[in-house]
């Protein structure tokens, strides 16, 4: 059997908000695997959420930036927060996310790109690394357009302008005044930020997360005892309100918490004159994803936990 460390029991609870000897139990049951005792946690009805925790385990600055109806947003990691601070990491940051606004966000590619008077953004990487003494890495970047109508870009809680943990960008598709787009954009980019959603629409959800839903929401539904045919109902039920809960169409808002985006898009463009559609938006958060190791989590969680400090 896997050990269960401290740091696995702390990260656990991060995830899931569910109780340290509920997390200790959960990675004892399924091996040690994180993901699986999630799932067995939510199963159990023992954890207070389905999406990963914002606690994210990775430093560095998120960057956005828009020019004219294309919006580009970039992750660049490094391993602590106090390089983020640094004004070196802080201007590769923001003149990359400006190189792909018209180089592309394929990230390998992005590399090779000529940065301005310091050879490719690849060799100031490197020499950044030197320099700084720390690793970083070009981990991603999204490109968003319209043909008509805006992109706004979103940071939330910026470090400095334009670059901070959580950048978003809402690409809207209308022939609306730029002025009534723009401040509808900034909304909707505050309630992503905020939200979660995990796709535009339930189309936008892999088959994979529906199915791995689908499996949860039937060993829960097991557990109550009803026939097969109400059970089934029940998971069908579930299925269609995780949809509606991290589907960002279907969210509702997070500014009144009771109407629906796509209700709130048709009246912007019905008082607008002109429709209105969300074509796209990029929520990256910093270091999503990226499971880092810890700092020492001490006596407190071993000796509650009854669990190894290593």
């Amino acid at each position: 059997m896997a050990e269960i460390t401290a740091a696995m029991v702390k990260d656990l609870r991060e995830k899931s908000g569910a109780g340290m000897m509920d997390c200790k139990k959960a990675l004892s049951e399924n091996g040690g695997d994180m993901e699986a005792a999630v799932d067995w946690l939510r199963a159990k009805g023992l954890a207070t959420a389905s999406k990963k925790s914002s606690r994210t385990a990775a430093e560095g600055l998120v960057g956005v930036a828009v020019s004219g109806t294309k919006g580009a947003a970039v992750e660049v990691n490094s391993e602590t927060d106090f390089v983020a601070k640094n004004d070196q990491f802080q201007g590769f940051v923001r003149t990359v996310t400006e190189l792909a606004l018209t180089n592309g966000d394929d990230v390998e590619a992005l590399k090779t790109v000529a940065y301005p008077g310091a050879g490719t953004v690849g060799e100031v990487l490197t020499n950044n690394i030197a320099t700084i003494g720390e690793n970083q890495t070009l981990r991603r970047a999204k490109i968003l357009t319209v043909e008509q109508g805006v992109v706004v870009p979103y940071i939330h809680n910026a470090v400095v302008s334009g670059l901070g943990k959580i950048g978003v960008l809402v690409a809207l598709e209308s022939a609306a005044p730029a002025e009534t787009l723009e401040a509808l954009g900034k909304q909707l980019a505050m309630h992503v930020a905020a939200a979660f959603p995990i796709a535009l629409d339930e189309t936008g959800v892999s088959t994979d997360v529906i199915e791995r839903e689908r499996a949860i929401a039937a060993e829960k539904a097991a557990e109550s005892g009803k026939p097969a045919e109400v059970i089934t109902k029940m998971v069908d039920g579930a299925v269609t309100k995780f949809l509606k809960e991290n589907t960002l169409i279907n969210q509702l808002f997070v500014i009144d918490g009771k109407t629906k985006i796509s209700d709130v898009l048709a009246k912007a463009g019905k008082d607008a004159g002109s429709p209105i559609v969300l074509k796209d938006y990029v929520r990256f958060q910093l270091g999503e994803g990226i499971e880092k190791e810890v700092s020492d989590f001490a006596a407190e969680v071993a000796a509650t936990a009854g669990v190894s400090k290593d």
